[in-house]
């Protein structure tokens, strides 16, 4: 729902990706963002309104994203699809951080844009922190993309986990995600990215962004 710059660039990425898609808009004008080649359903209507879903296809969808550029439009069309429609893969743009906070508590998946701006910028300005990429439904698990400091280069993955207590999800090496094991050692340039509780981001990134405690011999 929604074909601004964000939704018809999702559309005709995901058909490009080979998926069926339908995009709906109120403003038929809108669809005019869409390639001259894009094969997807054109839906005009209210992306909440029921008969709008179905002429859409939405008892048949594997996914809906609302992307419009209203909060309550978004949540609300979220909310139908997945309690009216049984679409379990919903997610919902939400321009307000402290509202995505509420319905994430709630299930519904959010990108807030806002937030993730915000997050992006200062990540290039103080290339030192803590971003989070991933939040669970309840909102108190996420996947956190965390700086370290130089001095944990060359540690291994279960030395870093059993000094930070947490763990390792995930490193990006060379643009490309790789699995570590226990013996994986961090490189330079890698990207680390931690599981952990909502809460115990601040204490990891503090660890992880000062040099690590020297072995006991």
């Amino acid at each position: 729902m929604g074909c601004g710059r964000v939704g018809a660039t999702l559309a005709q990425s995901l058909e490009a990706r080979g998926h069926s898609v339908a995009v709906i808009d109120q403003n038929p004008e809108a669809f005019r963002r869409l390639d001259a080649d894009f094969g997807g359903n054109r839906v005009t209507g209210l992306g909440f309104d029921r008969e709008t879903l179905l002429q859409a296809g939405v008892e048949d969808a594997f996914a809906f994203a609302a992307v419009s550029d209203g909060d309550n439009s978004n949540i609300l069309a979220a909310r139908v699809a997945r309690e009216t429609f049984g679409v379990d893969n919903v997610v919902a743009r939400i321009y307000d951080p402290h509202r995505a906070e509420i319905y994430q508590r709630l299930g519904i998946p959010t990108v807030a844009t806002v937030r993730w701006t915000a997050d992006q910028v200062l990540r290039r300005m103080l290339p030192m922190g803590a971003t989070h990429e991933y939040r669970d439904a309840s909102g108190r698990v996420v996947i956190a993309q965390i700086d370290v400091h130089p001095g944990w280069i060359g540690t291994t993955v279960a030395r870093i986990e059993e000094q930070v207590r947490a763990r390792v999800a995930y490193l990006t090496r060379f643009g490309d995600g790789m699995l570590p094991t226990s013996q994986t050692l961090l490189q330079e340039h890698d990207l680390l990215h931690v599981l952990a509780t909502a809460e115990d981001v601040p204490r990891v990134e503090r660890l992880l962004t000062h040099a690590p405690q020297p072995e006991e011999a």
